[in-house]
């Protein structure tokens, strides 16, 4: 049986994905909370009109319980940085992971921890059955 296709992230814009970081941070909240925690740099009015685009286009959950209404994103920050990141290697590296990693380590500089980390990626996949 061949596995289920994973369904595209919708993409989030710039304000969106502040919006999602916020969310992520402190957990489900309401408008006037999401906006303090984005420092009141957008206005209230601009927050909840974003906050609705990215209710229909399923970035975020709204619980309509409460009398204000709470907001929580829909997926978590990996979850959708998984999504997105199985798109792009399909999409711009003809789905080799390994193009991906070398552009990433060519166009960025990349610290010490970072470095550890890829290693110990590489070497659990080195572990792994290989594919027939």
């Amino acid at each position: 049986m061949a596995a289920k296709p994973i369904p595209p992230v919708p993409r989030a814009t710039e304000a969106e994905h502040k919006i999602l970081q916020a969310l992520w941070r402190r957990g489900p909240a309401t408008v006037r909370e999401v906006w303090a925690e984005l420092g009141r740099d957008v206005g209230y009015t601009t927050v909840l009109k974003l906050l609705q685009i990215m209710l229909a286009k399923k970035l975020v959950r709204r619980d309509d319980t409460p009398t204000s209404h709470i907001y929580a994103a829909a997926m978590t920050e990996a979850e959708m940085q998984a999504q997105m990141v199985d798109g792009l290697i399909d999409r711009v590296f003809g789905g080799s992971a390994g193009q991906l990693v070398l552009r990433a380590l060519a166009a960025k500089p990349v610290s010490p921890h970072e470095l550890q980390a890829i290693r110990q990626l590489i070497a659990q996949a080195e572990s792994r059955p290989k594919k027939p």
